[in-house]
């Protein structure tokens, strides 16, 4: 077992299990709110799914369960099963009047979406353009420079041939280098 500086032993196992806890902890940060969300946003849709009232199944041509005394008559009791189809028409109408209002809201949201990514293209093509310029202005600043480094370098070059030869020339005439001779 190893001791760190303060006396407390640590082994590696132990080392590993809490790096391995670290790991869950922050992948649950990351991973934890996406998938509470898309749990609720499930939960939501199988609530509006049951939430719609299938109709009714009853059987009402048997004898009725409760004995109505002659002279007092609960029709609507007779009619539980009867579908009520003006109803129905009318709720089956609200319906898609507003799968269709809200389709034409999506669509809209999807069209106003579109226009902000089309703009947004717009944009970053016209900043690409301009870093384009700018960077072709930099390459040409630097060809520019490279090509006047190249003559430089050349014209140094013949200079020193020149000086050279001019030097060899002087210590052929018995021109010595530190030795200057007075004109006066």
């Amino acid at each position: 077992m190893a001791m760190n500086q303060s006396g407390v032993s640590c082994s590696p196992a132990l080392v590993k299990v809490g790096l391995g806890v670290v790991a869950l902890c922050i992948a649950g940060y990351i991973l934890g709110p996406p998938l509470y969300w898309h749990f609720m946003e499930g939960l939501a849709a199988m609530s509006r799914s049951s939430s719609t009232c299938e109709s009714c199944l009853c059987d009402c041509s048997s004898q009725p369960i409760l004995s109505i005394p002659e002279g007092l008559s609960n029709t609507s009791f007779g009619d539980c099963a009867k579908r009520d189809s003006d109803a129905s028409e009318d709720t089956e109408k609200n319906f898609t009047e507003l799968l269709t209002e809200e389709l034409k809201l999506r669509e809209a949201e999807a069209l106003e979406n579109h226009q902000r990514a089309d703009m947004a293209l717009l944009e970053a093509k016209k900043i690409a353009s301009q870093y384009q310029k700018e960077a072709d202005k930099c390459n040409s600043g630097m060809e520019t420079c490279e090509e006047a480094r190249e003559k430089s370098e050349a014209s140094l070059v013949a200079q020193k041939k020149l000086t050279a030869m001019w030097e060899l020339r002087a210590r052929q005439k018995g021109w010595k280098e530190g030795v200057a001779k007075s004109s006066a």
